[in-house]
C-alpha cells in the first residue's frame, strides 16, 4: 500500500537539505526513536554494521571542527546534533544474535574483502535509513561529506573499530538558510529498463 501524500512529501517532496538551524535542542528520546526505526530496515543478512555517534555538546563539536571544509563549519555549529555515520569493521561479531543461520560470524571472519565489502555497503545503507527515520519524525538533516574522515577516524576511533562513513547534522532548518533546490535527473537520464 502506498503512503500518504502528506509522507511522500516529509520524506522526499519537499524535505530539503538543512544549512542552518534554529536554537532547537533535540532530545535523546528522539534520537533513540530515529535509531529504532532505522534499524528495522534491511542489510544484508540482517549485518547492520552502521554506528552512529551523536555529538550534542560544544565540547565534542569542537574536536570535530577541525575536520570539517570551512563550508560546513559554521552549519555544525549551529545543528543541535551532529551525527557521525560510521562503520562498524567487525560488525560480523554481532551475526550469531542477529542471524538465523550458523557460520555466518565465521564466513566473515574468514574472508576479509567479503566482511570490508558488506560493511561499507550496508553501513552505507544504515546511513540512508537514518537520514529518511529522522526525517519520519520530524527532524531536519543536513548530511556532509565535506570532511576528512582519516582526521574524525583518528580523533573518534583511534582503537579502529570503527570507520567514519559521513556526518549529518541534526535539528529544526532555519529555512531562511535553504539553498533553492537543485534540479534532479530524469528518469530517462539514470535509467535503463532491460
Amino acid at each position: 500500500m502506498k503512503i500518504a501524500q502528506q509522507s511522500l512529501d516529509q520524506l522526499f517532496l519537499e524535505a530539503r537539505t538543512a544549512n542552518g538551524f534554529l536554537d532547537k535542542p533535540v532530545p535523546l528520546d528522539l534520537l533513540q526513536e530515529v535509531y529504532n526505526l532505522s534499524k528495522m530496515a534491511p542489510t544484508s543478512m540482517n549485518t547492520q554494521p552502521t554506528r552512529y555517534v551523536f555529538l550534542t555538546t560544544e565540547e565534542a563539536k569542537a574536536r570535530l571542527m577541525p575536520t570539517l571544509s570551512p563550508g560546513n563549519q559554521e552549519k555544525t555549529r549551529s545543528a543541535p546534533v551532529t551525527v557521525i555515520v560510521a562503520t562498524d569493521t567487525r560488525f560480523y561479531e554481532h551475526m550469531p544474535q542477529i542471524w538465523h543461520v550458523a557460520g555466518a560470524k565465521e564466513n566473515f571472519e574468514s574472508n576479509t574483502t567479503l566482511a570490508t565489502n558488506t560493511a561499507i555497503r550496508n553501513g552505507t545503507l544504515g546511513g540512508g535509513y537514518f537520514l529518511l527515520a529522522a526525517r519520519a519524525v520530524g527532524l531536519d538533516c543536513g548530511p556532509m561529506s565535506g570532511v576528512d574522515l582519516v582526521k574524525v577516524n583518528a580523533e573518534f576511533f583511534a582503537d579502529g573499530r570503527c570507520s567514519a562513513n559521513f556526518l549529518i547534522n541534526l535539528g529544526y532548518a532555519d529555512r531562511s538558510k535553504e539553498f533553492k533546490r537543485n534540479p534532479r535527473l530524469s528518469f530517462e537520464q539514470a535509467c535503463t529498463v532491460i
